[in-house]
């Protein structure tokens, strides 16, 4: 806002020249406190109004009486001095208050001042300094509000809120290995495994007459060697964080024995014998082949001929495998009535089909299914058990690292591949 006035003194207000014009105010802006700002802005404004229009009638007499020759009394002057005052006092009213209204539209306002902006703008500091002091002193009272920011301002405590940090580390999902129950265990001394094992015979028994001369049968034998192979894997840490963690060294235990047992499931099922890999049950499986085929045939049948075909070949099954998804499939099915088939959904009997129990294990794949004599028909052989071993290796003991070290040695021999069946269950054929 700018009032343009010019003033001629002499001894007071000698005479007002001109007033160009009054201040043009605009309030459009409400306070958050609650005060009707546009109304105490309209009366602000009446007031300076009548003000603006009481100097210019004292001026406008003044310059008349000035150009007439006649001289100003002093009732004119104080008059005019007085109107004067009051008009630049509420000009200063409607500066503020363009100010203020200002600060509320700017969000900067609502920033918190700083220890030096609140003592600077203190009416005690500015008016104890306003004195020209020569001693004494002026107090500023702050009261900062506590937040939980983490910034440098006043009341800023965030860093000081310490979290809550729950025991223990939470480790990964582990699958339950099943496998290796089903297989009967042993024990071996060296590294070659050898048996024999029947692979042919003919039976030629027959009644004999008195005096004539008897059948010979034949039988023929086969030697099969295998030997042990090592499942190993091994991490490195330093000393310090093994010092310092103690869980974290029993974790890294765990979780090597875990992988070793992780990777024997896959191997005692589905190795393919080459290299360094065992021999698995399903690659010297027997390929399933119905006896016979039902009416609406379904995965369930399917089940029962594989036991039928490995009971035919004097081998009773003794468990199924099969992919936890299929077996959701088989425990989902209804008949017509939509009443499941397989158990109640409510009960807690283990999972068993056709009296044989079913284990489930993701080593299978899915929509495959092996049916076996487990017991009789396989054997593991552990020539190492599974260990965990730490050491130095190469500069480890100068780089404060040591070496942890995960291993087992095993092997695999499957007595009587006709003793496992294994073939599609026909989900998604």
């Amino acid at each position: 806002m700018k009032m343009h006035t010019r003033f001629v003194a002499g001894g007071g207000i000698g005479s007002l020249e001109h007033l160009l014009f009054a201040p043009r105010i605009a309030f459009d802006k409400s306070d958050d406190n609650g005060i009707d700002v546009k109304a105490l802005a309209e009366e602000v404004k009446g007031s300076f109004a009548k003000a603006v229009e009481e100097v210019k009638g004292l001026a406008e007499e003044a310059l008349g009486k000035s150009k007439a020759g006649e001289e100003l009394t002093t009732s004119l002057k104080e008059k005019s001095d007085e109107a004067l005052v009051k008009m630049n006092e509420l000009g200063e009213q409607v500066s503020q208050m363009e100010q203020k209204l200002a600060r509320v539209g700017d969000k900067s306002a609502d920033k918190p001042k700083t220890f030096g902006e609140q003592f600077v703008e203190n009416e005690n500091v500015k008016g104890w300094l306003g004195g020209s002091p020569t001693q004494g002193k002026a107090d500023l009272r702050i009261k900062a509000t506590l937040t939980s920011a983490t910034t440098d301002s006043a009341g800023s405590v965030g860093d000081a809120i310490a979290p809550t940090r729950l025991p223990g580390i939470q480790p990964l999902p582990q699958r339950r290995m099943t496998v290796r129950d089903l297989i009967s265990p042993g024990q071996m001394d060296g590294n070659t495994l050898e048996y024999v094992q029947e692979t042919g015979f003919t039976n030629n028994a027959a009644p004999v007459a008195e005096g004539a001369a008897k059948p010979s049968s034949d039988i023929k034998l086969d030697l099969i060697s295998t030997s042990a192979k090592v499942i190993a894997h091994w991490m490195k840490a330093s000393r310090q964080v093994v010092d310092d963690i103690p869980q974290l060294r029993s974790m890294i235990d765990q979780r090597l024995l875990y992988g070793l047992a992780y990777v024997e499931e896959q191997q005692l099922l589905s190795g393919d014998g080459t290299g360094q890999n065992l021999h698995g049950i399903i690659p010297q499986a027997t390929a399933y082949s119905a006896e016979f085929t039902p009416d609406d045939a379904t995965a369930i049948d399917t089940i029962r001929l594989a036991m039928l075909q490995a009971v035919l070949a004097e081998y009773p099954a003794t468990g199924v495998v099969m992919h936890p998804t299929d077996w959701a499939r088989v425990e989902l099915t209804k008949d017509a009535g939509g009443n499941y088939i397989i158990g109640d959904p409510q009960g807690g009997i283990s999972p068993t089909l056709w009296r044989l129990p079913v284990v489930e294990t993701q080593a299978i794949t899915s929509d495959k299914f092996l049916v076996g004599a487990f017991r009789l028909g396989a054997q593991v052989f552990d020539r190492w058990d599974s260990r965990i071993e730490t050491g130095y290796v190469n500069d480890d003991f100068t780089k404060n690292l040591v070496t942890i070290l995960c291993e087992e040695r095993l092997a695999l021999a499957v007595y009587r591949p006709e003793a496992f069946i294994y073939g599609d269950l026909g989900y998604e054929s």
